[in-house]
């Protein structure tokens, strides 16, 4: 494993949380490099915090360790996990988070070589509280990675198969085209649907993106500069997913739509 840790997490900054877990970090792993992905996750979002991880993991050094604590369930019987995953690229990495269907995105596109439940008490603190796993497991867990544990003496073996998912939308075809589904919307107000890119690069095929019954968009854009400010663009954005906004200001606040509403995307 690599000496980095990722850290995303739904803390905020306003509280002490985040900067415990590096303090707790620091002294089992002092070498370790910590990177924040973000700590702004809405409250026990965990959709907003899978769609982050599936974002981000990619670009981050292979052997990196997520350490990520969206965990509704804290203190209940919930597992606590390590689970390795190798990218499509066969990069591995560990993400060290609850068993609560956080993965799922990611484990749809890449594959999970191993997991270990976190119940080994040698590499948690000796007081576990009932309410600050991040602080007690999770942050412990990863440092003792990155510090050179191998993953497997974390704790008992877990089936792949067996880790929790869930419900993640997926874009469903129609006679047209295909029905998306919103999974983010990010501060610009952008929203950000589940419909992968390439489905769109059929040669010769244009597109309109409707909204409801009043808003078509023709055509899918490259960028928000190839339309006129204050009108609605429709585009694959950086995260390889067709995204809708309105350039220079919010899509949401237009349209009223939210995580996992529907827009038609269909053949013009």
């Amino acid at each position: 494993m690599s000496s980095i840790i990722a850290l995303l997490t739904d803390f905020g900054t306003q509280d002490a949380y985040v900067g415990i877990m590096k303090g707790v970090i620091a002294g089992i792993a002092p070498q370790a490099r910590i990177i924040d992905i973000t700590h702004e996750i809405a409250p026990q979002d965990l959709g907003g915090a899978a769609y982050t991880l599936l974002c981000a993991y990619r670009y981050f050094p292979a052997g990196t360790i997520f350490c990520c604590v969206v965990d509704p369930g804290v203190g209940s019987a919930r597992r606590a996990v390590a689970v390795q995953v190798r990218s499509p690229a066969g990069d591995d990495y560990v993400v060290v988070c609850p068993d609560n269907g956080l993965l799922t995105p990611v484990l749809e596109q890449a594959s999970a070589t191993a997991a270990h439940a976190l119940n080994e008490p040698r590499y948690q603190l000796r007081t576990v509280s009932a309410t600050f796993h991040g602080r007690d497991i999770f942050a412990p867990a990863a440092a003792h990675l990155a510090a050179g544990t191998g993953i497997a003496a974390l704790g008992a073996a877990v089936a792949p198969a067996e880790l929790v998912r869930m419900d993640w939308p997926q874009p469903q075809r129609t006679r047209d085209g295909w029905l998306a589904h919103v999974i983010h919307i990010d501060r610009f107000g952008n929203l950000i649907t589940n419909l992968a890119g390439g489905a769109l690069d059929a040669p010769g095929e244009r597109w309109r993106v409707r909204l409801g019954d009043e808003l078509r968009i023709d055509g899918i854009r490259g960028t928000f500069a190839d339309t006129d400010i204050g009108a609605p663009v429709a585009y694959v954005g950086s995260s390889g997913f067709l995204e809708v906004a309105v350039r220079n200001g919010s899509a949401q606040r237009a349209w009223g739509l939210g995580v996992g509403d529907t827009i038609n995307v269909e053949r013009a």
